[in-house]
């Protein structure tokens, strides 16, 4: 793939995860502000969590997003601000996403299970 698609690749990306997260984020402030008004507590909540299958899916497409709309995002302040390119530059993002989303999944399993 040559570097111009491939920036269009990310570019896209970068906006379709977006676009993602925003829905993710919305979901995500409306639980809270329900389980808030309606006094669940963490146990209640974490029973909740445990019962469902819907909820760990929804949170760990959640943490993919981010992980992948964050690498993209560090990738394009490291070029722009350091002037950091190329393979290295590439790798070392992709090494942050996949660590994000690896650390986010751990997560989303200890709450689930």
């Amino acid at each position: 793939m040559n570097a111009q698609r491939s920036e269009l690749v990310l570019w896209a990306a970068q906006r379709v995860t977006a676009l993602f997260l925003a829905a993710f984020v919305l979901v995500h402030l409306a639980t809270i502000i329900y389980a808030v008004r309606a006094g669940l507590s963490a146990a209640a909540i974490l029973e909740r969590t445990h019962a469902s299958l819907a909820w760990p899916a929804f949170y760990a497409l959640f943490v993919i997003a981010a992980a992948i709309h964050g690498a993209i995002g560090l990738r394009t302040i490291a070029s722009e601000w350091m002037g950091w390119r190329g393979r290295a530059a590439n790798l070392s993002m992709a090494a942050i996403g996949i660590a994000l989303a690896i650390l986010g999944l751990r997560a989303v399993v200890a709450v689930a299970a």
